[in-house]
């Protein structure tokens, strides 16, 4: 993989070598051809090809893996609702309930550097058969377990390997789908993700209290059983390795063509400089376009001499091609997200908008349930717990808006590029969400401080919620845009960051709270969380020099991936 991308100019025919996810969307050097979307990345000619598939197949393989997030983040937030009864039943302490949460988050973070380079080197469909077996098995020891030493080593396992769920669903959207889809589809992620765990934290109450807390527990099993089947009938493994036959749609070279003093001018000249462009010109390819030929931008041209797989070969557990490379290179995965995530600042932002959000949202957390037992509120447990709904109603209204605007400005932004679409656009719908977040905030928390009504505290979590759904959704499709081939290193170091932030705060509030009251520390954070999140203006300005700059690193990182599209 070429640290920037060739694509080809119908009309001159020249190729311009442009920074890792700058593409061209749209070609209006064509007339014939103007205003349709050039598919990015391109597909083979394989029908095999999950680019290929049938929007029902598609949509399917999408479907399967939100119902896994939707269970593993369940599964995860319905354990506090069970500690009531259970402490009461085993005689657990505050201490070691609270150390069983913390340690689960921390394993949220180390599950995903151990487990996805299986991911990366054996393919998505094992791991997320393997995993929804082990979530099934977990389940039922919770139902079981009677020591601290099972709390303990349950949250442990099933964090592990709920860990999959924050990184693999990524990957599997990057493999199947195109760059003008993505913004929808991770939104649509990002709101099932964030509604599974407060739906499943009012669920379990509700059980418990009606039938015991071990019922959770057996709830989860009959539904992950049932699961079970679904990954293993239904779930298609989307890790691509292209045969040898196999070749792209487009004209373009698989190398990275070497421009020629003579095809420079001054203008280009300056754009290498500044840019890091080249260009060189293909004159079979401007004459191919003179005749009125295809040259393949808008088109998908199917082989007809590659077989498609049968049904069982759909299903099988093993990708070709998965065993190349030997165990240092596998090792090299569980180290090199962390090398990207210091090395590239599109990764350490997302790792660092992720981690602030789940800060404010503990303390928002923590702040609701302790205030509203007390005067002037005096809510009980089950109106403690229904005020997960203002988080579910801003959640779902951030995501309706943020992923259809996301990729309405994708296509609106690159038309008025020519037709060139730089990952930074998506950034723009910062300006609109990111306002949202200290103005629920201020309102959230102060609120409850000051004793304000609880209808203002509610609207105030609304509108929190708003903006967080899709900066995630945004912040976590400008990163899967720039930086495709390397996608799965670089959310597993979005996540370590993520977690490590969750355990920090869990381990640190209650005393943080405790020394300096409850609205400095709401004030530290929402001051950190707004340079933070300000910091999209300065990707805005120069994030296409940073992916520049960051081209030799991700050249060098991506030509280390495992045999897939675009790293051959």
């Amino acid at each position: 993989m070429a640290p920037s991308r060739p694509d080809t100019n119908a009309a001159t025919g020249s190729v311009t070598m442009w920074p890792p996810g700058t593409v061209l969307l749209e070609d209006f050097s064509s007339s014939s051809l103007s205003n349709e979307i050039i598919l990015q990345p391109r597909p083979s000619e394989d029908p095999n090809d999950p680019l290929n598939w049938t929007k029902w197949r598609k949509y399917l393989n999408f479907a399967i893996i939100c119902i896994y997030s939707a269970m593993v983040s369940e599964f995860t937030s319905s354990a506090t609702p069970t500690w009531g009864p259970m402490q009461r039943e085993l005689g657990f302490t505050d201490a070691q309930l609270n150390n069983s949460y913390a340690i689960g988050c921390a394993f949220l973070g180390i599950g995903a550097v151990l487990l996805i380079p299986f991911a990366l080197k054996f393919g998505r469909r094992p791991l997320y058969l393997f995993s929804t077996v082990v979530q099934f098995l977990v389940a039922i020891w919770s139902a079981k377990q009677t020591t601290y030493a099972d709390l303990m080593l349950i949250n442990v396992v099933q964090c592990a390997f709920g860990a999959l769920a924050e990184v693999m669903v990524q990957m599997t959207v990057t493999d199947v789908f195109f760059v003008h889809q993505r913004g929808r589809l991770n939104s649509i992620y990002i709101w099932i993700w964030s509604i599974a765990a407060p739906l499943g934290s009012i669920l379990a109450g509700r059980i418990a209290l009606s039938s015991g807390w071990r019922w959770v527990w057996w709830g989860n099993v009959i539904f992950i059983g049932a699961f079970i089947l679904v990954v293993a009938f239904l779930y298609e493994e989307t890790k691509f390795c292209p045969t040898s036959t196999t070749t792209g749609t487009d004209s373009t070279p698989t190398q990275e063509p070497h421009p020629t003093t003579a095809a420079l001018d001054k203008k280009t000249s300056d754009e290498v400089k500044k840019y890091g462009l080249s260009r060189v010109d293909t004159k079979a390819s401007g004459a191919a376009s003179e005749r009125g030929q295809p040259t393949h931008l808008y088109t998908v041209k199917i082989n007809p001499d590659i077989t498609k797989k049968t049904y069982w070969q759909k299903l099988s557990l093993v990708s070709r091609a998965s065993s190349d490379q030997d165990l240092a290179s596998f090792l090299r995965h569980m180290y090199q997200p962390f090398i990207l995530l210091a090395t590239i600042p599109a990764v350490a932002y997302t790792a660092l908008v992720y981690g602030i959000l789940v800060a404010l949202n503990d303390v928002m957390s923590t702040t609701t349930a302790t205030y509203m037992k007390e005067p002037p509120y005096n809510f009980n447990s089950a109106q403690i717990g229904l005020m997960s709904l203002p988080r579910i109603i801003g959640v779902t209204i951030g995501c309706v808006i943020g992923g259809p605007l996301s990729d309405w400005l994708v296509i609106f932004l690159s038309r008025r590029n020519k037709g060139v679409y730089e990952p930074e656009v998506r950034l723009w719908c910062f300006c609109l969400f990111v306002p949202l977040v200290p103005a629920g905030t201020i309102l959230a928390g102060f609120g409850l401080n000051d004793g304000l009504a609880w209808p203002l505290v509610a609207l105030g979590i609304v509108l929190y919620n708003v903006g967080v759904a899709p900066i995630n959704s945004v912040a976590l499709t400008y990163l899967t845009d720039s930086y495709e081939n390397v996608i799965g290193d670089a959310l597993v170091g979005v996540t370590v960051v993520r977690n490590t932030f969750s355990t920090a705060f869990i381990f640190a509030l209650t005393p943080w709270i405790e020394k300096i009251g409850i609205t400095y520390v709401f004030v530290t954070i929402l001051l950190l969380a707004i340079v933070i999140l300000g910091f999209f203006g300065v990707l805005l300005r120069w994030g296409k020099a940073f992916r520049v700059h960051c081209a030799p690193i991700y050249q060098y990182y991506a030509a280390r991936q495992y045999k897939e599209r675009g790293h051959e």
